[in-house]
């Protein structure tokens, strides 16, 4: 172990990921500690990750960040949600929306008293008892005072890694310019001793973070650190994104539109639309991937079509030797349910938490491990079950993801679900009741009991009961006004 206090962060690589690191470490820390981050103009950054979850809120005021500013500074739109087009079968949508569904209660929760109400005709889709849903489909927001925070943003990468880059200098980071043309181990430990540049000059640090993307430069390329492969339950291994100039009213929702070898994301900005498509190579050419997204957007294209690949899976360690993988670098999930900058975000904040005293010792590497796993272990599943509970047969690439083989882990949440109506929260997961309820009834999968307490209650104690929730939830809903009106007035970009 390296038993010398950490006084030189040096993190490897820009974009969102490098400079969100570096924000942290500068403003939280950085009287204690040197931050430095070596980044090249000459490399570009992925850039598409546009699109949040309302985790950000809590890295957000942990950076003292107002929400106005931020979204004024990076064209941000409102979201509540993401819509699910053709992934239960072509022609069938669904909202998984953010917030709580209905009322609990203290054996069971609302879907129970639902699901009767449904079979006895006097319920209406489970999402008329949510605010977030109703006003997704409505087109209405606003940001209320003491109004839980339910809600995330659509932005633009680019330039949400400039504003956090402000922030960072602000607070003493510093920025070097160069492509890193070595990195250097200590010949007894191991450890990361210095990056060299292209220019020659030596970079040294105590702690790295690697954030150089699917590269790996420091975590796998040096420290040969492994990856498990999750690309026989996640089968797309690339994506091609195109920017469009806007030709319709933002929604302030995410669209996730199921192709035939994969799905489109459409994430409306202030000023465009961000675009891309998802796709199997395996079922799918990159030329013909171009051509099928640009003949499915909607408005003129405004920059050249580019086109990604990753492997879906993880690292067998985040945390090796001295180095931290934050970002692609540390794995790749896929964006369906918009996670990316969570998992950056969650990185940093435990790195933070974690972070040794007078010296690097074996218990935090593993603690940081163990939970960086559970959480990520947790999230494939959430992402495998859009794929797997489906009815399309339509064509090779949804006949493979309906009989492929999943984990026992999420076998058993479909299993419970299905039979009796029961989620469970896990203490290390992302997504709560609420979003496995929407996505699993969503995709088809009606239980066959609710909860026997719910026959506690008549059939005419049920319908006031669900009609107060719903009428409760309408009244909310009204008063909102249109999502872009409230942005007008709220947070407007500066610049277009």
């Amino acid at each position: 172990m390296m038993d010398k206090p950490i006084k030189r962060i040096v993190i490897a690589g820009g974009g969102t990921a490098g400079w969100m690191a570096a924000a942290a470490f500068a403003k939280l820390l950085g009287k204690n500690l040197d931050v430095s981050l070596v980044e090249s103009d000459d490399i570009p950054t992925v850039g598409v990750g546009e699109a949040t979850i309302p985790t950000l809120h809590i890295f957000h005021r942990l950076l003292g960040i107002e929400e106005k500013e931020f979204m004024a500074a990076t064209n941000a739109t409102f979201k509540l949600g993401i819509s699910f087009e053709n992934w239960k079968d072509v022609n069938q949508d669904y909202i998984h929306s953010f917030g709580f569904l209905g009322q609990d209660c203290w054996a069971c929760g609302f879907q129970h008293f639902w699901l009767k109400g449904m079979q006895k005709g006097i319920a209406s889709e489970i999402g008329d008892y949510c605010p977030e849903h109703l006003a997704s489909r409505q087109g209405r927001f606003a940001v209320m005072a003491n109004q839980d925070l339910n809600h995330a943003y659509h932005l633009d990468a680019g330039l949400y890694a400039k504003f956090l880059r402000n922030i960072a200098e602000k607070h003493g980071a510093k920025r070097v310019e160069g492509k890193i043309k070595d990195v250097n181990l200590d010949d007894d430990s191991g450890y990361i001793k210095s990056l060299t540049l292209a220019s020659g000059e030596v970079v040294e640090g105590d702690l790295f973070l690697d954030c150089t993307g699917f590269r790996g430069l420091l975590i796998e390329d040096a420290l040969h650190t492994g990856y498990e492969d999750w690309s026989h339950y996640l089968p797309c291994d690339s994506a091609v994104a195109v920017q469009t100039k806007s030709t319709e009213k933002a929604v302030p929702y995410t669209r996730s539109i199921a192709r035939e070898s994969g799905w489109q994301w459409r994430i409306p900005l202030q000023n465009r639309t961000g675009n891309g498509l998802v796709f199997c190579s395996k079922y799918m050419s990159d030329d013909d991937a171009i051509k099928f997204l640009l003949d499915n957007v909607e408005g003129e294209p405004i920059n050249t079509p580019r086109v990604i690949k990753y492997k879906t899976g993880t690292r067998l360690k985040h945390w090796n030797k001295n180095c931290i993988a934050v970002g692609l670098s540390s794995g790749f999930i896929e964006p369906l349910e918009s996670t990316g900058i969570h998992l950056f975000q969650r990185a940093i904040v435990r790195l933070m938490q974690l972070l040794p005293n007078q010296g690097i010792n074996q218990a935090d590497i593993d603690e940081f491990n163990q939970q960086t796993k559970a959480e990520c272990d947790n999230i494939r599943d959430f992402i495998i079950l859009h794929y797997h509970l489906t009815d399309r047969t339509d064509s090779k690439f949804w006949r493979y993801c309906k009989s492929m083989p999943i984990t026992d882990s999420l076998k058993h949440r479909m299993d419970l679900f299905g039979k009796s109506g029961r989620v469970y929260k896990k203490p290390d997961d992302l997504f709560g009741e609420n979003s496995w309820i929407q996505v699993m009834i969503g995709q088809g999968l009606i239980p066959e009991q609710y909860h026997p307490i719910v026959d506690q209650m008549s059939d005419e104690e049920l319908k006031l009961f669900l009609g107060r929730i719903k009428e409760g939830t309408a009244k909310k809903v009204a008063q909102w006004p249109d999502h872009l009106d409230f942005i007008d007035h709220y947070c407007k970009a500066k610049v277009m």
